[in-house]
This record gives C-alpha cells, sequence and structure tokens, in this order.
C-alpha cells in the first residue's frame, strides 16, 4: 500500500544525508545546505501536507467503501493500492531537476541482474503484503483496521533489531509494548461479535491478516534498508524513486496475475453491475484509490526532499488519527471506550517511536558538525 513508499523514502533518504555527510565535506555541505524559507516555501510545504493527509486518509476510506458498497474482489483492491504508479514519474523529473546533484555521487552501481533480483524480490512482498492489507479492510470496520496497522512501526523495530542492528532503547521499547497493548485490546473489543456484517471467523481473519501484513510490511522497510545499506550503497533521490517505481511494476504485474489466475477477473462486469452506487461510482472508486495513493506518495516525498524525514513522519502520526475520527461519521463505525483508548496508545507509541528518530537525529546531525569543523581545522592547518 501507499504508506509503504513513504516509509521506505524516509528511511533511504535519512540515511543518504548521514552517508553522503561522512564521505566528503563537499557533499556534506551540499546536502545540509537550509532552504530558504520564504512564501513559496512555505506554500510547497502546506500542499506537500495536504497531500499527505488527504492520500492517506481518502485512501483507506475508499477502499473500505469499495467493500461495503458490493466490491468483493480482494485481487482488484490490491491492484488499485499499486497500479497508479505512472503518476509519480512526471514528479520524478522535475525533482530531479530541482536536485541536479543528487545523482552524481561516485559510489559504484551494483549489476543490474543484482538489482532485478532485489526489485523482483520485494515487489513479491510488497504484492503479498498488499493482498493481506485488502483482506483486513474488507472484514473489518476502518477504525479498527486503522488501528491495528499502528503496529507496524513495533514488527519494524523488530525486524530492524536482526537485520539493521537496531538499538532497542527506552522509547523504542515504550513504543513496541503500547503498539502491542493497543492491537491487543481490539481483541476484546465487543465490535468483534458482528462488526461488519461478517462472522467472528472472518473478523479473525481479517485480524489475523492485518497483523501479518503490519508485519510483512515492517520486513519490507527492513529489507530495503539493508539492501540499501548492504548491497546498493547508493541512496540518491533517482535510485531511491526507481526503487519504488521498479518494485510496484513488479507488484503490480503479480496482483494482476492473482487477479486472473484467481478468476475474480470474471466477475468484474457483474459486480460492477450490482454496485450498490452505480457503474460510474465503481470506476471512479476504484481510479480514486488509486490515484490518492500516489497522492499521498507525492506528499511524503515532498516533505522529504523540503524539510526532513523527521518532519514527514511526524504529519503521518498526525494524520493517524483521523481515518478512525472519518469512519465515525462515512461508514457509521462505533467509537467506543475501548477504541478510544487503543487509538489514545497508538499515537503514545507513534509519538514515542519519532521521538527517538528525532534524538537519533539529533546526535547525526552533532557527529558531522563536527566532523566538518575537523575537516576544516586539518585543511586550514595545511595551508
Amino acid at each position: 500500500m501507499g504508506e509503504l513508499q513513504e516509509v521506505q523514502l524516509q528511511i533511504m533518504v535519512q540515511e543518504a544525508k548521514e552517508e553522503n555527510s561522512t564521505e566528503s565535506t563537499s557533499v556534506t555541505s551540499q546536502a545540509t545546505l537550509p532552504q530558504r524559507r520564504n512564501y513559496n516555501w512555505w506554500l510547497r510545504i502546506s500542499i506537500y501536507v495536504l497531500f499527505l493527509l488527504l492520500g492517506q486518509s481518502v485512501a483507506v476510506i475508499l477502499g473500505r467503501m469499495y467493500f461495503i458498497k458490493g466490491g468483493n474482489s480482494k485481487w482488484m483492491a490490491t491492484v488499485v493500492q499499486l497500479a497508479g504508479f505512472p503518476i509519480l514519474i512526471p514528479f520524478y523529473f522535475i525533482m530531479k531537476l530541482k536536485n541536479p546533484t543528487a545523482s552524481d555521487t561516485p559510489t559504484k552501481s551494483p549489476s543490474a541482474l543484482t538489482l532485478t533480483a532485489i526489485y523482483v524480490s520485494l515487489g513479491l512482498l510488497v504484492a503479498a503484503d498488499c493482498f493481506l492489507y485488502s483482506i483486513g479492510l474488507q472484514y473489518l470496520p476502518v477504525s479498527t483496521y486503522t488501528l491495528i496497522c499502528a503496529s507496524q512501526l513495533a514488527f519494524n523495530s523488530v525486524f530492524s533489531f536482526f537485520l539493521n542492528s537496531q538499538k532497542f532503547t527506552p522509547c523504542i521499547i515504550n513504543s513496541l509494548v503500547l503498539l502491542t497493548i493497543s492491537s491487543v485490546l481490539l481483541v476484546f473489543n465487543n465490535e468483534s461479535a458482528n462488526p461488519t456484517g461478517f462472522s467472528k471467523v472472518k473478523y479473525a481473519i481479517g485480524f489475523i491478516c492485518t497483523v501479518a501484513a503490519s508485519a510483512g510490511y515492517g520486513l519490507v522497510l527492513s529489507l530495503t534498508q539493508l539492501c540499501f545499506k548492504k548491497v546498493i550503497r547508493k541512496q540518491t533521490f533517482k535510485v531511491v524513486m526507481d526503487m519504488i517505481i521498479y518494485q510496484e511494476l513488479v507488484a503490480t504485474g503479480v496482483a494482476m496475475i492473482g487477479l486472473f489466475a484467481s478468476g475474480e477477473w470474471k466477475s468484474l462486469t457483474r459486480e460492477m453491475d450490482e454496485y450498490q452506487m452505480g457503474k460510474f461510482s465503481y470506476v471512479m472508486n476504484l481510479s480514486w484509490t488509486a490515484i490518492v495513493w500516489q497522492v499521498f506518495a507525492i506528499g511524503s516525498v515532498g516533505l522529504i526532499f523540503e524539510v526532513s524525514s523527521l518532519f514527514s513522519n511526524a504529519i503521518s502520526v498526525l494524520g493517524l488519527p483521523i481515518v478512525p475520527v472519518l469512519a465515525v461519521f462515512v461508514f457509521h463505525d462505533k467509537m467506543d471506550g475501548v477504541k478510544a483508548i487503543s487509538m489514545l496508545l497508538a499515537v503514545w507509541g507513534f509519538l514515542s517511536y519519532s521521538y527517538q528518530h528525532y534524538l537519533d537525529h539529533r546526535e547525526s546531525k552533532a557527529e558531522n558538525r563536527g566532523s566538518i569543523e575537523v575537516s576544516k581545522a586539518s585543511h586550514t592547518g595545511e595551508d
């Protein structure tokens, strides 16, 4: 789903700023050059924030509406999460023109075969992950689905511990505990008796699939970080966008194969005819779902390159409670005490996780400044 793009970019671009700064003083000065915060800058930031929040919220709401109004194809719901990636191509060239020095790193690139293996492997995982998310979105209320998705940060931390040498600081441990409790609380929610017209069995399937998707999401992020750090060893704007576009190209192909292999494509015409809001609304729902996921991606990419990955992540945190609140008005989901507590714990967990990244980012900046000063002092001494 679209949220994968945003966090992948956060991880990779953050590492780009850190690693490139230690390679040479000139590269560091370019990577950390402050933006002129004039009127146009604030206007761009406002637009990117709007894109991120609207894209994230509207995509989930439209995805749930597809199932509520008569849609039944899990594979079609998976395809629309991925197939909108061509929309990113113009943005790719625009940002490349704005950042012409971003592609001039001296690091040797891996072979085409190695890159293909990475794109295909991660694309397969992303396709499976989006399919599991589609099952969860079909069988769970939007509010419950969104709150369970908060656990993906906890899974990301666990996988990063084994794959990326992530340290378990008090803030990370606090985040893991809070996010785990937040998800467990939903198991005991009274709504589980008959949440969306489905049986308890289907509710359990949706719950398990969403948790599994969150775990898969964390695995994809950790593997992506590992590939960029150990294999590609270069994180420029071009390389990051190549990863997203080619990865989604593979994932879209897999989802299309699943759509035809499962036979669900045969029922799409009947599904469109029987859609409660009409054929036109059916087509518009799927089209706009694909578009808004990419709008979300554009917003997150823009914030990363205009400000920082930390700021982009903070805005995503801000958008967490929006979907459950919208679901109360759009789908009349119940916001009972258990859900309210679960939401507060999820937000608390996100903030704890984000605060740790803030501390790491501040420490990294201090180290970079120290290395620059040492380098300047050594050059001065040589002169």
